[in-house]
């Protein structure tokens, strides 16, 4: 074990990733506005390179940051002064890396079918692009692959389609992994698509969608994000766009969406992680979804999965206004998270995203909803912040188990209230 540790230094080393030796993540307690205002302030201390994995909220809304090493003293004395309330959550990030790389080390294989594939552990952005291939290769009447785009480094951009025959038939549409570093969506995302194709003709209420409609999952939504947390930076959440006039790299493609653009809870400061880009749809991973959602016309409940923090959300989030159909959304939700805590217990909230977290603006799901999509939902996905974006592998199946009876309780929800 000592071996594999040392030669996943050396990779690390010779591969030039970012080391993250020595960084906490630590876990923040605001007991009043007037806290929430002050922490804020840290964010706008650039020279710290503070990763904040959960933002300042509301008051009781625990505030997670990843604090490089040689910020340490600086931000336990700015909290201590001002009487903040922390706990280290994460003793030494680059730590939980090395484990994450040697448990990938020790379950690389390479899969000549989708039953010898392994669910049970975190695949690069080829390994999931072959995946969709044998998924299809196997299932050609039930799943088929269409690219719907290029990334901006030229990778292409595939989604899955499930389909019973028919043409453009009520939809529903799930994406995975538009945050990068959120690895155990993409990884639910490959889990669900095997387990359709298992489901298909075996379970009822799957069957009983997919012969009225079709699915569509788009596993890797940001793969030159991706394919870099796997190449350089493991905790990268952004797109790889260049910004003119900026040395920094990339934009939040959950803040780039034309629903409030450019309103609070997003950054125009190029450097920020919820940097929202010149303008609406700037970058092509978003704009190749929202081209395809027009085209489409017929898509009728939209699901966005990220991690973490274990919520089920609804719009909006870039206005307090509640949706026209807030009751109805609120009672999906509620079924939703039932069904998904009844298999380990894992406890979700569930609500409008400005009410539940914080106002965020440039979001997909208000985009969608703004477009008719009524059943527009974001799952933020296990855990509350012990591990963060660094979920032990041995998560990733139970995860997707859960998270899929709730998605199934969506779906069915939405085949059985046509609009």
């Amino acid at each position: 074990m000592q071996g594999l540790l040392i030669l996943s230094v050396l990779l690390g080393a010779v591969l030039g990733k970012e080391d993250f030796v020595g960084h906490q993540v630590l876990r923040i307690s605001v007991a009043d506005e007037a806290q929430v205002q002050t922490v804020k302030e840290l964010e706008d201390l650039e020279h710290l390179q503070l990763d904040f994995w959960r933002g300042p909220a509301q008051p009781g809304s625990p505030i997670d940051i990843r604090v490089p090493f040689p910020s340490i003293q600086a931000v336990k004395v700015f909290l201590e002064a001002r009487d903040i309330r922390y706990t280290v959550m994460i003793e030494d990030v680059q730590s939980l890396l090395d484990e994450e790389q040697e448990q990938m080390f020790a379950s690389q294989s390479w899969a000549r079918s989708t039953n010898t594939f392994n669910y049970a552990t975190y695949h690069t952005l080829r390994e999931i692009y072959d995946f969709m291939d044998l998924l299809a290769a196997e299932h050609p009447q039930l799943v088929s692959k269409l690219q719907i785009g290029s990334s901006y480094e030229g990778r292409p951009i595939y989604v899955l389609k499930f389909s019973t025959g028919g043409n453009n038939r009520p939809a529903i549409w799930i994406d995975t992994g538009i945050h990068s570093r959120e690895w155990v969506t993409q990884a639910s995302g490959v889990w669900f698509a095997k387990k359709i194709t298992q489901d298909y003709g075996q379970d009822p209420t799957l069957t009983a969608i997919l012969d009225n409609m079709d699915i569509f999952l788009e596993i890797v939504t940001n793969p030159d994000g991706f394919a870099f947390t796997h190449s350089k930076n493991r905790l990268w959440r952004k797109t790889r766009s260049l910004t003119s006039g900026s040395t920094c790299i990339g934009v939040d493609p959950n803040r780039n969406w034309d629903a409030g653009f450019g309103k609070a809870g997003a950054s125009s400061n190029p450097c920020s992680e919820t940097y929202r880009g010149k303008f609406a749809n700037s970058e092509v991973e978003v704009k190749s979804i929202v081209d395809f959602v027009k085209d489409h016309r017929n898509i009728k409940a939209f699901i966005s999965i990220h991690s973490y923090s274990q919520l089920l959300l609804y719009p909006f989030g870039y206005k307090k206004e509640s949706p026209a159909d807030k009751d109805e959304l609120d009672q999906v939700a509620r079924s939703a998270v039932e069904a998904l805590t009844s298999l380990y217990g894992t406890k979700f909230k569930y609500g409008s995203i400005i009410t539940t977290i914080y106002q965020a603006s440039g979001g997909t799901i208000d985009w969608t909803y703004n477009q008719g999509i009524k059943y527009s939902f974001t799952f933020e996905l296990r855990d509350t912040g012990r591990y963060g974006f660094l979920l032990p592998a041995s998560q990733i199946v139970p995860t997707a188990q859960e998270t899929w009876l709730a998605l199934l309780t969506i779906m069915e929800h939405t085949l059985n209230h046509p609009y």
